[in-house]
């Protein structure tokens, strides 16, 4: 018997529609139908690839609005920042598309004794993500078009309540003249996925979600001996020092909590401000977070829609509610809603220490942790005490004196000066610690899944 799943509005908790998983003979043949687009695919120019590319940017623009509206349907983020997410992935493609070329072009080299040496980076194969529903389209593309320019195939399991999301983007793919099977979204349960690590065809795997999740992730596929690439959790240190310019710092702070419903991986979570400057943010950042209005995601007064999932909601307030009862003080906020629709307020917390899950922990919500530490010395410490290490913030009128503290001081794979952002092409993405492995983006994806490999020709 045929196994199904719903996907749910989460701010009216109505079904959108049901879908029915593949069976595992349909799974198999799905690895096998990728990897024959592969074999032809792997022979393509890079200037064929890039045309692709830029014909798949050209097909999103043609989409975003229907594309948008689905986002927002299945996940609840706003629609204005889905047709930002979408514009993103329009740049990446382009990016890669431009630059792709660059980073993967053969290298010759002299050998020590004279003769002559060649690397070339060739495509391994079908490689596998497994995606979060947070960013339904830019966690796709970030790794499917860097492996696409890089010659490999590219399988898919979204989270199963984006699942229109991601067929649509196959869609968008296969229109753009994308070749047959080359990217392909696979609808399969937990244990259909494991069958996809262990099959022989499938040559790494990429994971976007929890530390805990990639754990599993990268024992399996660690078990085949396949590269992995994690993109995992995080708890973003903001370090506010005394000199900084309060009002942008207040500005940028919340909105990097409140950004995406607080559903982001790269989202500012603790506040860590320098005493000096300490009760003067603390009173305006919660003025701000008060104001912050949660609602229908398609209309225009809401600042954070719902959280995507009854359970994530459940677990936010779980976190809430046991940092409380180990002594830290809601400012504001911290209460679920009485009303239909998965919401959540904008909350902040103080009087944190560590064994508070908002000390912690990562909390995938709008709510923040503020914490006073006694100096900059401190403020870093604390920052970098977490076992998470993706990204973080620094806040200060010098910035010369910041990007040094940045580049010496933060123990993260990325860091914001005086700002607050996602992703960038053509920059760097990924973290260290409990926030995973690899990198995307700015020539550095596609060369996560290609083989260097070295010809010579040796002087006797």
């Amino acid at each position: 018997m045929s196994k199904t799943f719903k996907t749910i509005n989460p701010a009216t908790e109505e079904s959108i529609k049901e879908y029915t998983f593949m069976s595992d003979a349909e799974a198999k043949q799905a690895v096998e139908d990728c990897h024959e687009a592969f074999l032809s695919w792997k022979f393509t120019s890079f200037e064929e690839r890039a045309n692709k590319l830029k014909a798949i940017a050209v097909e999103f623009k043609k989409n975003k609005q229907e594309l948008v509206e689905l986002m927002t349907k299945e996940m609840g983020k706003l629609t204005s920042q889905g047709e930002q997410e979408i514009d993103l992935c329009i740049s990446i493609c382009e990016y890669t598309a431009e630059n792709g070329a660059d980073s993967l072009k053969d290298e010759q080299r002299t050998l020590p004794n004279g003769g002559k040496g060649l690397i070339t980076y060739s495509p391994l194969g079908v490689i596998y993500g497994i995606q979060p529903w947070n960013f339904p389209t830019y966690q796709v593309i970030r790794y499917a078009i860097a492996n696409i320019m890089a010659g490999n195939g590219v399988l898919l399991k979204h989270a199963e309540n984006v699942t229109g999301s991601g067929l649509m983007i196959e869609k968008i793919l296969k229109d753009a003249g994308l070749p047959e099977n080359l990217f392909k979204v696979v609808l399969v349960d937990h244990d259909q996925s494991d069958d996809i690590i262990d099959n022989d065809l499938v040559r790494g795997v990429t994971f976007t979600g929890s530390p805990s999740g990639g754990r599993t992730i990268a024992k399996k596929a660690g078990e085949k001996l396949k590269k992995t690439v994690l993109e995992l959790g995080s708890n973003d240190a903001y370090i506010v020092l005394n000199d900084a310019d309060l009002d942008q710092a207040v500005k940028m702070c919340v909105q990097g909590r409140i950004y995406n419903n607080g559903e982001t991986c790269v989202a500012a979570k603790r506040f860590i401000v320098e005493a000096g400057i300490y009760d003067e943010f603390k009173e305006a950042f919660v003025e701000k977070m008060k104001a912050v209005k949660f609602g229908d995601p398609t209309g225009d007064e809401a600042k954070i829609g719902p959280m995507a999932r009854k359970d994530l909601r459940e677990k936010l307030h779980d976190q809430v509610e046991e940092s409380v009862k180990k002594g830290a003080k809601v400012l504001c906020g911290g209460e679920v809603p009485d009303q239909k629709g998965y919401f959540y307020p904008a909350t902040v917390l103080e009087n944190l220490e560590p064994g508070m899950p908002a000390y912690d922990d990562e909390l995938f919500g709008p709510v923040a942790s503020l914490i006073n530490a006694e100096d900059e010395e401190e403020a870093f410490h604390i920052a970098n005490a977490s076992k998470f290490g993706l990204g973080g913030g620094i806040f200060t009128k010098d910035e010369e004196k910041a990007f040094v503290l940045a580049k010496k001081h933060f123990d993260t794979g990325m860091v914001f000066i005086n700002s607050f952002g996602v992703a960038q092409p053509n920059m760097p993405f990924g973290g260290v610690k409990d926030s995973g492995y690899g990198r995307e983006h700015g020539g550095f994806g596609v060369r996560e899944f290609v083989n260097a490999k070295a010809v010579m020709r040796l002087n006797k």
